[in-house]
């Protein structure tokens, strides 16, 4: 079982010919909305990769909550970590996406912001993944409780303690985020994969490269999902058991079907889509 701690929101969606500049305004965009949040997404893809997950987080006792969690429950995911606060609205991300798949992003994390440390205390954790769409105090809880592989997704980019660092077996950025934390996500020894956009992902340990991946031409569409289809895939595939430089490729393989499909978790591609684009790619 793996337990993903982290954030839950409702995405809405407007898809248009080109993003806007600085004060500028774009009209004729068609509007979406779909379930998203960084820890729902990887709860579900790792879940449609076939793992057995559970998701800790919170929604708002909202009308939005029940929308947010659609796709998590129809998926099989374990929800009964996952809280309703009052007071609290479930977080929505107002997503901005441009005709060739490029998107702007701003989070309102609502009840996502509100999930503490005692949140996770009586949760028994093996394996876990996390996002830094919550508060550091809490996801350094859940890392401490785990007993098994820790995958640390440190996105978006902040400042983050080395506590939490220290417990994690994987750490995830992408190029941005690798610049922000410099030497910081390489100096425990942990796996650190660095995604690249359409060329793919490199894995490192201790600095040095160990593996690179580049992944199968698609149709993009929608790049939202994307890298949270990318950092489940690796992990899962890690947790199997698979040999570091198969596990990169099987991840950069399952984040570029995610492009193929609008919407961060309508896109999350299934194993045997991943499998099947796998076999037809060549070695």
């Amino acid at each position: 079982m793996i337990t993903v701690t982290g954030s839950i929101n409702l995405d809405i969606v407007a898809t248009g010919a080109a993003l806007p500049r600085p004060g500028e305004t774009v009209t004729g965009a068609r509007l979406a909305r779909h379930p998203g949040g960084k820890g729902a997404n990887q709860a579900l893809a790792a879940r449609r990769l076939g793992a057995d997950v559970k998701l800790v987080g919170a929604v708002g006792a909202d009308d939005m909550a029940e929308e947010a969690l659609r796709l998590l429950q129809a998926g099989g995911v374990d929800l009964s970590g996952v809280q309703h606060i009052n007071g609290e609205t479930t977080g929505v991300a107002l997503i901005a996406v441009s005709a060739d798949g490029e998107n702007q992003i701003v989070v309102c994390p609502g009840a996502n912001a509100a999930l503490r440390p005692a949140d996770v205390e009586n949760q028994a954790i093996t394996d876990m993944m996390g996002v830094l769409e919550i508060s550091t105090d809490t996801l350094l809880a859940a890392a401490v409780k785990a007993t098994g592989f820790v995958s640390l997704n440190l996105a978006p980019a902040m400042p983050v303690p080395d506590a939490l660092l220290d417990r994690a077996s994987l750490i995830s950025v992408n190029e941005t985020e690798a610049a922000f934390y410099g030497d910081a996500v390489h100096r425990t020894g942990a796996l650190v994969a660095v995604s690249i956009g359409a060329e793919g992902a490199v894995l490192y340990r201790n600095g040095a490269e160990i593996a690179r991946a580049t992944p199968p031409q698609v149709q993009v569409v929608d790049t939202v999902g994307a890298g949270d289809t990318f950092t489940a895939a690796l992990t899962v595939a890690l947790i199997e058991g698979m040999p570091e430089a198969d596990a990169l490729r099987f991840a950069v393989t399952a984040g570029a079907l995610a492009c193929t499909r609008p919407g961060a978790q309508p896109s999350l591609p299934h194993r045997a889509d991943v499998d099947r684009l796998l076999a037809s790619a060549p070695s």
